[in-house]
């Protein structure tokens, strides 16, 4: 069992947290292991991706590496490396291709690919420890690659500076697309985790491939929603990256993000089970450990959904516990409450029914409301400020 799970049995350490899921591979496992931690989970596929034996330039490129053989093939992906021999064995070219590959030095980026290579009866002759190209391209550099052929298998993300190095280099460069991205069909769900990051009900957004990040960006330029969705996941939404490729688009726009050291979907969930839970706001108030996440509360340890607006009155009484709120910044923090201030009542009520907990939110007749923060930590709070 994980860590995680024995931290917290009952409800998971994401639980109360909605993170979006950008994947359009693998998307469902990303989900479930998501769920199984607690998390709310927002799928939004931002790319489709187009069937192997449908594109014409795979099969453009393997004809021509079977023409002629090139000197070394670099392979980046078990998926795209299996994928490609599939497809070459659909269009009655396989036997051809792997025979040629025999005749050409295979380096794999990782032990997935590794794996893949060996299972179609082939060897690779290097692979790096850190799975990274920048590994692989400077191990080809330092070799000398002038007046070599060189097959690149791309896997639909880019490969910033590796080609143009190797071309620098005096490479010759031969790129085999295993696959290529499109947008959505459906780009309903895509502007759904927009909306919901730019108004701050997401707490976190997967990426696992860089022309993802890149799919949401150019779809929130499309809405006029870039600078607001580049907000938010520069300050209260959390980026998740598999990678430092994947996160090549979001870096170029300022956005910093959070990668697991592995890069895979396990850790980079593990990652996120460490990482949003200490975001959350957790405070001392009646007697009560209080901590404040996306869409509910852990009171002592108990996990307590909060509809919409008792989160957002909420939030909004924590960034000054302890003190009087008047009802109308309440009022003005309450999705589409209008100017009537009984929303403010009407809302105060279901949060301290969800809260389970009411002297936990403190009335003071004729001005507003606070949080009954503990005397200690009143004090400690007053002298801070």
């Amino acid at each position: 069992m994980d860590d995680e799970r024995e931290q917290s049995p009952e409800h998971g350490p994401l639980a109360g947290f909605t993170v979006g899921v950008t994947a359009a591979r693998r998307a469902d496992e990303l989900g479930a292991l998501l769920e199984r931690r607690g998390a709310a989970v927002l799928h939004a596929p931002a790319l489709r991706i187009v069937p192997l034996s449908d594109d014409s330039e795979l099969l453009a490129a393997t004809k021509e590496i079977i023409g002629r053989a090139p000197d070394i093939a670099v392979a980046t992906t078990a998926i795209g490396f299996r994928g490609w021999v599939e497809a070459a064995d659909g269009w009655g070219f396989g036997e051809d291709l792997l025979e040629r590959l025999r005749e050409v030095r295979i380096l794999a980026r990782g032990p997935k690919v590794k794996g893949a290579i060996r299972a179609a009866g082939l060897t690779e002759e290097w692979s790096p420890a850190s799975e990274s190209m920048a590994e692989v391209l400077d191990r080809l550099l330092e070799e000398g690659v002038d007046g070599l052929r060189i097959a690149v298998q791309l896997h639909g993300e880019p490969l910033p500076g590796f080609v143009e190095s190797l071309r620098a280099g005096g490479a010759e460069v031969l790129g085999v697309p295993v696959y290529r991205w499109l947008p959505p069909e459906d780009i309903g769900p895509v502007d759904r985790l927009i909306d919901a990051a730019v108004a701050r009900t997401l707490d976190a957004v997967t990426f696992t491939s860089a022309p993802a990040a890149a799919s949401l960006l150019s779809r929130a330029e499309e809405r006029g929603l870039a600078d607001d969705l580049l907000a938010a996941l520069g300050h209260d939404v959390l980026p998740a990256c598999v990678g430092p490729v994947t996160a090549l688009p979001l870096q170029a726009r300022g956005v910093d993000t959070v990668q697991p050291e592995r890069f895979r979907l396990g850790p980079l969930v593990q990652l996120l089970c460490r990482e949003l839970p200490s975001r959350a706001r957790t405070l001392p108030v009646a007697g009560h450990r209080v901590e404040i996440r996306g869409h509910a509360v852990l009171v002592d340890g108990e996990l307590r959904p909060v509809p919409p607006a008792g989160m957002s009155l909420l939030r909004t009484l924590s960034r000054r516990p302890g003190w009087v709120v008047p009802r109308a910044e309440l009022l003005r923090a309450l999705p589409g409450a209008g100017r009537d201030e009984h929303a403010v009542e009407t809302a105060m009520a279901r949060l301290r029914t969800a809260l389970g907990a009411p002297k936990l939110i403190q009335t003071v007749v004729k001005r507003g409301y606070r949080l009954a923060l503990d005397p200690a930590a009143d004090a400690k709070y007053d002298a801070a400020v």
